[in-house]
C-alpha cells in the first residue's frame, strides 16, 4: 500500500557530563504526547534533508546525522503514514530548550528511561533498533559525480569534460542532502566534472575543496594503488568527510575498504550523483548506506 503520508525524522543523542548516553524526546501540544523528532516530507524534498530540517525546526539543536536506522509505518487519520529515521548526533553541548508552534517541551533520559517515557509504540520500535545501529561514527560520503555530458558529445579532454544540464540541476541541489553530515571535508577529483558536482557544496559550507589527481579516471588507470592509497588514509581521519570520484575508481576503493566486514550494502553500480556512505570508527566500517541522486 502506497502511504499516503511520507515524514522523516532522527533519534536525537548526546553524551553527558557523566559520559552516559541520554536520547533528547520532544512534547508536542498538538498531541500531547513525547516523540522522537520527526515531520511531514516537503515536495521534491529528500528524505534525509526532511529528517534534518524537520530535527531543527522542532529542537533549534544544530547536528549530524549517522546511519539510517529503518522506517515504521502506521495508520492516521490520513491513511497509511511512513516514517523514515537516522540517529542524530547533537553538535555541541544543548542549551535551554525554547518552545515553539509545534514543541512546548523537551527532555533528555537514558536510553530506558526514554522508552518508557514515549508515548507511540512505534517510536520505542525506533528507539531499540538504534541501539544496534553504530551511530557514534563519522561519515566518509563516496559521491559519484552528477550527470556529464556523454563522452561522444565532447570533442576535448576526457578530464575537461562538464556536468549536461541535468547533472547541474542534480549538483545544484546535493548541499541540502550532505550538509546533514556535518562535512569537514571535501575531496575531488581533478576532473571538471567532479570539481563541479561539489562546488555549491563546498561555497554553501564555506570549505575549500581538496582537488587531488590521485581521485581522477587518468590516474586510476596508470596507477591503481595511488587512488586506493589515498581512501584507505582518509579513513583513519576523525573527520567528516566527502569523496568525488568516478564509477571506474569508487567501487575499487569501496573494494578496499570493504574486505573486512561482516554485513551485507548494496552493492549496484552507482548512478550519477548517487553515494555510498561509510559510517566507520577510524579503523573499521561500521555500515554503509546508499543515497539516491537528488530529484529533478
Amino acid at each position: 500500500m502506497k502511504p499516503a503520508v511520507v515524514a522523516a525524522g532522527g533519534v536525537l543523542w548526546h553524551r553527558n557530563i557523566a559520559g552516559e548516553v541520554v536520547i533528547g524526546l520532544v512534547h508536542r501540544p498538538r498531541y500531547d504526547d513525547w516523540s522522537l523528532p520527526k515531520g511531514k516530507l516537503e515536495d521534491g524534498e529528500p528524505l534525509i534533508a526532511c529528517a534534518y530540517r524537520e530535527i531543527m525546526e522542532e529542537t533549534g539543536l544544530e547536528v549530524q546525522l549517522g546511519p539510517l536506522i529503518g522506517e515504521v509505518e502506521y495508520f492516521v487519520p490520513d491513511g497509511l503514514k511512513q516514517v523514515t529515521y537516522w540517529s542524530a548526533r547533537v553538535l555541541g553541548t544543548p542549551g535551554v530548550f525554547t518552545p515553539n508552534d509545534e514543541v512546548d517541551a523537551m527532555e533528555w533520559l537514558p536510553l530506558e528511561e526514554a522508552a518508557v517515557r514515549l508515548t507511540r509504540e512505534s517510536d520505542r520500535e525506533i528507539l531499540e533498533q538504534f541501539d544496534d545501529v553504530p551511530y557514534d561514527t563519522q561519515p566518509l560520503v563516496m559521491l559519484r559525480h552528477a550527470k556529464a555530458l556523454d563522452r561522444s558529445e565532447w570533442q576535448g579532454e576526457d578530464e575537461d569534460r562538464p556536468l549536461d544540464l541535468l547533472g547541474q540541476q542534480q549538483a545544484k541541489r546535493m548541499h541540502a542532502m550532505y550538509q546533514v553530515y556535518a562535512l569537514t571535508q571535501v575531496h575531488t577529483s581533478d576532473a571538471v566534472r567532479c570539481f563541479d558536482t561539489v562546488t555549491g557544496i563546498c561555497r554553501a559550507l564555506n570549505l575549500t575543496p581538496f582537488v587531488k589527481g590521485a581521485l581522477s579516471e587518468y590516474t586510476f588507470k596508470k596507477n591503481k594503488e595511488k587512488s586506493l592509497d589515498y581512501i584507505k588514509e582518509l579513513i583513519k581521519v576523525d573527520q567528516a568527510a566527502l569523496v568525488c570520484s568516478h564509477n571506474p575508481v569508487i567501487p575499487r576503493m569501496m573494494e578496499k575498504l570493504t574486505k573486512k566486514i561482516d554485513f551485507e550494502y548494496d552493492q549496484e553500480k552507482l548512478q550519477p550523483g548517487e553515494a555510498w556512505v561509510i559510517h566507520h570508527d577510524k579503523k573499521k566500517v561500521k555500515q554503509i548506506d546508499r543515497i539516491a541522486a537528488p530529484l529533478i
